[in-house]
């Protein structure tokens, strides 16, 4: 069982990423965005994978380079995320296994 320090480490981080969000909910409620504000903000999801996956390639072996190149692949052949997800990362643990 965690002790009280971790629960509330968790709970008060449960909060502020609720807060964050349901702010931004909250300031797009009270503004309308720009069409140039509304297309930046089409390109935040593809900026932050790339912010989360690009630090691994860096650091990671031939191994998450193999699984990276198999999912780009497949993203490109197939247009569906969980198919190339799955192949991705069954190319990376096939690679690693090598």
């Amino acid at each position: 069982m965690p002790d009280s320090w971790t629960l509330l480490a968790i709970a008060v981080m449960t909060a502020a990423a609720y807060a964050c969000r349901a702010g931004g909910y909250v300031v797009f409620r009270q503004i309308t965005p720009t069409p140039f504000v509304r297309s930046v903000l089409t390109f935040i999801p593809g900026t932050l994978f790339v912010s989360y996956v690009a630090p691994a390639l860096v650091k990671g072996g031939p191994a998450h380079w193999a699984g990276a190149v198999v999912t780009v692949a497949a993203m490109m052949a197939t247009r569906s995320i969980p198919l190339a997800l799955v192949v991705g990362i069954a190319a990376a643990w096939g690679a690693s296994l090598l």
